[in-house]
């Protein structure tokens, strides 16, 4: 027993120390060590915005471009339909249109997602799976504007942009509760 308890007390131990190693924002710099060390460079505006793609979900950070669903569906088949099938609807791993026949519940943009924003904001930063992010803006909007048509959330005349996105109200939304929380990481 004697042996067991000595083990356990080293262990959580070395797991206390290991944390006190790991936590760095306390420390202070130590003197004589240089600010940076000679390698890497300070990142551009330019470079910075390239990676600050985030959209909200009211819509703010969307960019420039439309699209519609007859262009969507050229851009599908090219780029989607290897892994989602050619339609959307077939019963794949990655499916993402529902269809009244749909008895397995399949979570898909039109009975799961609560945001228009958030599809493109998905599609864009990470679609196709072999070169995410490799998309035009008017791609994306014809992707999303294609994928909401086949949900039958819009018509395929629809001409998706920065203004109208925002405003199409997914059939899921109802079951999303925004989180209110207070005192902790808040969304603002």
């Amino acid at each position: 027993m004697l042996i067991k308890r000595n083990s356990c007390y080293r262990v959580a131990a070395v797991m206390v120390l290991g944390m006190l190693a790991c936590h760095t924002n306390t420390r202070p710099p130590v003197p004589g060590w240089p600010e940076h060390f000679g390698f890497g460079k300070t990142a551009t505006p330019r470079q910075i915005d390239s990676v600050n793609i985030s959209i909200a979900p009211d819509g703010k950070g969307l960019p420039a471009g439309s699209g519609n669903a007859a262009a969507g569906k050229i851009v599908y088949l090219a780029k989607c339909a290897a892994c989602h099938g050619e339609t959307g609807a077939e019963p794949t791993p990655n499916r993402l249109v529902a269809t009244l026949a749909d008895t397995v519940r399949a979570k898909t943009i039109g009975n799961y997602w609560p945001y228009a924003t958030t599809v493109f904001d998905y599609i864009r930063r990470a679609m196709p799976f072999n070169a995410p992010g490799s998309l035009t803006n008017e791609e994306v909007y014809s992707l999303t504007a294609f994928l909401l048509y086949r949900n039958a959330i819009i018509s395929d005349t629809l001409q998706l942009n920065a203004v109208n996105l925002p405003l199409i109200e997914m059939p899921a939304r109802k079951y999303y509760v925004n989180d209110d929380r207070h005192g902790g990481n808040e969304v603002k």
